[in-house]
């Protein structure tokens, strides 16, 4: 079991309480948004808000379980998402083996070798060998219809939901002089940053945004949200740099990095969606859509984030 310190538990506990007045409050203005007690700009908020308890519970059990409980965590979150994914995307009778050891084997064994803290396996299993055989496996179906494509999207599916989302819990394995021991703070602050910025920039864009940043993949988001909800997050990033081994600037520079990249992240997954003509990537959490839908932003997100950190800041 990992260590807690008291600045984990002063974070976690600021969180929760924040998050219930937040959702307090949404409860409360629901009936004045519409009379019905039905308003879009609501269940989208509370689907934001539902979102965050599912990161507290999931960062909360991971500080209980420690390194291992957290592998396994994000491991089964991986599963569900690639499940997601690859349950949208056409495929054919030659690829059945070659999703069977997707899930089956390459999945578990990327999380395996960061539960035994082989780091440098982790990161070229998927990039590297897992690409060379997800084709070789369809190849000798003998299945050459839309093969590219094929092969493709089950590549990208593991990249999305496995390699990418992997770099949560490999946050733990980073070695950083003075930090020993407090890298669960590491996983949170990327997690609370992402999905922070997630919902500021929903509720600037409702509260001022008039200009779509695109029509076509997500006409919801506005340059102003954008704006408002990246310089607002990146100021609360800042205002974390206790929690983390960044000086202020650096830790406001790496917010600003995250905002970003969530933001890039969720409109990949949005020209996904729309490429497949579905509103949702699953049904899991009832009229919020599916674990794939909650952590789009992490995608891109986490991988630059774990970057920075062992570039930077690892012994």
């Amino acid at each position: 079991m990992m260590t807690t310190d008291i600045e984990l538990l002063i974070l976690m506990g600021g969180i929760v309480l924040i998050l219930a007045i937040a959702h307090g409050i949404s409860r409360g203005l629901r009936s004045k948004l519409n009379p019905t007690g039905h308003s879009t700009f609501y269940e989208n908020l509370m689907a934001r808000i539902y979102a965050w308890w599912a990161m507290i519970i999931v960062v909360g059990a991971a500080l209980l379980l420690g390194k291992i409980g957290t592998v396994i965590i994000f491991a089964a979150i991986s599963f569900q998402a690639l499940r997601e994914f690859l349950t949208i995307t056409p495929t054919r009778g030659g690829d059945h083996r070659a999703l069977c050891w997707s899930f089956f084997f390459i999945l578990p064994a990327q999380y395996l070798a960061l539960a035994l803290e082989l780091e440098v396996m982790s990161w070229i299993f998927i990039p590297v060998y897992a690409f060379m055989f997800i084709p070789i496996r369809a190849a000798l179906a003998e299945d050459t219809t839309d093969f590219l494509g094929r092969a493709a999207r089950t590549q990208w599916g593991l990249m999305l939901c496995v390699y990418f989302v992997s770099h949560g819990p490999a946050l733990l394995l980073i070695e950083i002089p003075d930090y020993e021991g407090e890298n669960m703070k590491l996983l949170l602050f990327m997690i609370l940053i992402v999905q922070l910025s997630d919902v500021l920039q929903y509720v600037w864009g409702k509260s001022i945004g008039k200009t779509p940043i695109s029509e076509k993949l997500s006409p919801n988001k506005t340059v102003e949200g954008l704006i408002g909800g990246i310089a607002t997050t990146s100021l609360i990033g800042t205002l974390l740099w206790w929690a983390t081994p960044f000086s202020p600037l650096a830790a406001g520079i790496i917010s600003l990095v995250l905002c970003i990249m969530g933001f890039l992240g969720g409109l990949v997954m949005s020209a996904i969606k729309r490429d497949r003509g579905i509103k949702d990537f699953g049904t899991l959490i009832p009229g919020h859509g599916g674990v794939m839908d909650r952590i789009d932003s992490l995608c891109l997100a986490a991988p630059v984030f774990y970057r920075i950190v062992i570039f930077y800041y690892a012994a």
